[in-house]
């Protein structure tokens, strides 16, 4: 099934959920041989400040491939044991902190212009105020480093994951309007993943609709099963050319579990589309 072309906006190959048949470094050439232009990834490495030579061959792989990093996740923690970032948690925050300049870093060397900061999950020992205190200021820090290089903050709401607070959009928007109501930070933005947003029971056609203009990230799954484009029953193609239609211009991360190899995952979209 084609979906996808009733638009012109371009898509971008998040490579933490799509090749990982391949070792990580791989896989911006993999994406380029399939047809794209631009990649984006999770956090890449096991820990918030990385040795200097793992992130060298980080660069050199986007770069020798000839792909855009557009965007790339700040230090999250240990994402397949269930954390979802560390912005909100007190007893790590230092670690998100000493991510920042690395995150930032690697965005200056790539022209990447989107950095998205997983808020982190409800944590034991610590008051939702707490927790939200410190991600007001945590935002502020990494919004003002990302400025330096003209890019942007992404907060996104998530689904799967009970303890995480931010769910639908409103969420969302509602931290950043906190933290911008305390700082001069106009570079943090939603990040709307579609997928989430509809899993989460958010009307994201209103979304669309009311808050176009405050989106800077843009990603697509189909549901049930997180999988491509064409293997469920979201309007995805009807989402996209709203956003389009009311001035998004941004990329849309193909953020997807194929529910094939990789590269057959792709056959919704023809290749002079990629």
């Amino acid at each position: 099934m084609r979906v996808g072309m009733s638009h012109q906006l371009k898509y971008t190959v998040n490579c933490s959920l799509l090749f990982t048949e391949l070792p990580l470094l791989e896989r911006p050439a993999a994406a380029r041989r399939a047809g794209f232009s631009a990649v984006e990834f999770w956090w890449p490495f096991v820990e918030a400040v990385p040795p200097e030579r793992q992130v060298d061959a980080f660069v050199n792989a986007v770069t020798d491939a000839g792909v855009q990093l557009t965007g790339l996740n700040f230090f999250a923690g240990d994402m397949p044991g269930g954390d979802r970032g560390l912005v909100s948690w007190p007893k790590r925050s230092s670690e998100f902190r000493d991510n920042i300049d690395v995150t930032v870093g690697i965005g200056e060397r790539l022209g990447t212009q989107g950095f998205n900061a997983l808020y982190g999950n409800r944590v034991d020992g610590s008051s939702e105020q707490e927790q939200d205190d410190v991600a007001v200021e945590n935002l502020a820090l990494a919004a003002k480093a990302a400025a330096r290089i003209g890019a942007s903050v992404l907060v996104e709401p998530v689904s799967g994951a009970e303890r995480y607070p931010l769910k639908v959009a409103a969420d969302a928007l509602s931290m950043i309007d906190r933290v911008q109501a305390a700082y001069d930070v106009p570079n943090i933005r939603l990040l709307a993943d579609l997928y989430h947003l509809a899993v989460n029971g958010d009307d994201v056609d209103r979304v669309i609709a009311e808050h176009t203009d405050r989106v800077a990230h843009v990603q697509i799954a189909d549901n049930p099963g997180r999988n491509e484009p064409g293997t469920g029953t979201l309007p995805l193609d009807h989402q996209l050319t709203a956003l389009e239609a009311n001035g998004y211009a941004g990329w849309v991360g193909l953020e997807y579990k194929p529910s094939t190899t990789s590269e057959a995952s792709f056959g919704w979209l023809p290749y002079e589309r990629r």
